[in-house]
């Protein structure tokens, strides 16, 4: 089980912004019923220059921006997602940072992932293995044309393509959704006047209520020129959770929001507004697209706050029928619960974690010989504040209700992270 997540080395030049921490790689190992545990920095360029300096040189996301620097104007601390890849673990940053690469099995830095036959280093940090073919689908976008492009990648590491996708400046998409002949690219109403930024260095993000939330479907291997575009209403999306075809429509489920920047509570400035934008008021919805006749729908799965889903990652880009999302407390980054969604039934269940004990994302690890779509665990990092201390804990996804049927107490308490995945001993066996 690996989580990634900021760690600040050095006090922050500027103000600090709840991601702006240096990326570090936790993991749990757990084999012949003994379980282990490891963190590690990830050695990005920028920490690598800081260390070297003994102090904070880049600033965080609250800028200002500072285009004198090497390589980005904020730190690209690679710490938000975590993937594998060709037997490779890749900690990934949510502004299409540099991907960097590590060994799986100790946590050793490798270096700056180069997928060959790129031209581009920088990736977003929502990059996606298909579980079915091994392939990589990828995207990148930036401030300068063209501000988005689409790639996908060989299970061996190599580059198979890589297209530029026409959008009208520059956008902040944080996901791409994939079925298994199509992938869903995001063009949202929510981003930054590229103005201000140029003179000002600093990026203001505004929610353009005007403007529909495009989504563009593509075949897998397709070209520019080949992406249709589908007007929805107005939205933020910060994560996919799983997309599939029904004949001609192709379906999408995330979390949306349609209030991603709330109004600020207090006159205390960028800092009020960095925690207005931190109350996460997101909930799991379905869009569906018609690929004959353009129509689209829209409806709510779940109008509770929820985000961070996941599934059994074997179903990724076919229908699915179970979801596992976090909930939130108001007002917070924090992830207090799991969520269990029956999208057959339309049932749910939910697991508490308790008063004070905060959570994150709970990838789905399947049983070995599993008999069914829920026959597995859900892995989860906890923090007790009550008793200063971290657990990794293990739910059985048939029945989350009943709490975990394993904790393991960890040797000291961990910040709260970002994303995590699990690897089972087949895709990391070549490491033993």
């Amino acid at each position: 089980f690996y989580r990634n997540g900021p760690n600040p080395v050095f006090k922050p030049k500027n103000l600090y912004h709840p991601f702006d921490g240096d990326g570090m790689v936790h993991a749990v190992y757990i084999r012949d019923g003994k379980a282990s545990y490891r963190n590690s920095y990830i050695h990005t360029a920028a920490l690598q220059h800081e260390l070297a300096e003994h102090k904070a040189v880049w600033p965080g996301v609250m800028g200002p921006f500072d285009y004198s620097l090497p390589d980005f104007p904020i730190k690209d601390t690679g710490n938000t997602d975590v993937i594998l890849f060709n037997g490779q673990l890749l900690p990934t940053w949510y502004n299409a940072g540099v991907p960097y690469s590590m060994n799986p099995l100790t946590l050793e830095n490798t270096g700056v992932f180069d997928l060959k036959g790129r031209s581009r280093r920088n990736m977003s940090a929502h990059s996606h293995v298909d579980w079915n073919t091994g392939e990589l689908r990828f995207m990148d976008y930036g401030d300068e044309a063209p501000f988005m492009t689409y790639g996908v990648a060989n299970p061996d590491g190599t580059l198979r393509q890589e297209i530029e996708i026409d959008i009208p400046g520059p956008r902040l998409p944080h996901d791409l959704g994939f079925t298994t002949n199509y992938t869903i690219l995001h063009d949202l109403p929510f981003f930054h006047d590229i103005n201000v930024l140029r003179n000002h260095n600093m990026r203001v993000l505004k929610f353009h209520r005007d403007i529909p939330a495009r989504f563009g479907i593509i075949p897998r291997y397709g070209q520019s020129n080949d992406i249709r575009w589908f007007d929805c209403e107005p939205c933020f999306i910060l994560h996919v959770s799983n997309c599939w075809e029904e004949g001609e429509w192709v379906v999408m489920d995330g979390c949306r929001s349609v209030n991603p920047m709330p109004n600020a509570t207090n006159e205390d400035g960028a800092l009020s507004h960095m925690l207005a934008y931190m109350r996460l008021e997101a909930n799991n919805y379905r869009w569906r697209f018609n690929l004959d006749t353009g129509k689209t729908t829209e409806e709510h799965i779940d109008e509770r706050y929820l985000e961070f889903g996941t599934i059994n990652q074997h179903y990724a880009g076919v229908k699915s029928r179970y979801l596992y999302s976090t909930t939130t407390e108001p007002g917070w980054f924090l992830f207090n619960g799991i969520v269990k969604h029956d999208l057959d039934t339309g049932d749910s269940s939910n697991l508490y974690l308790g008063d004070n004990r905060y959570g994150g994302e709970a990838p789905f690890a399947a049983k070995v010989g599993a008999q069914s779509e829920d026959d597995g665990y859900l892995i989860s990092f906890v923090t007790d504040l009550n008793q200063n201390r971290s657990e990794c804990i293990i739910v059985d996804a048939k029945n989350i209700e009943a709490g975990p049927v394993c904790t393991i107490v960890l040797p000291h308490q961990i910040s709260s992270g970002t994303h995590a995945t699990w690897a089972s001993h087949e895709e990391i066996a070549e490491y033993r």
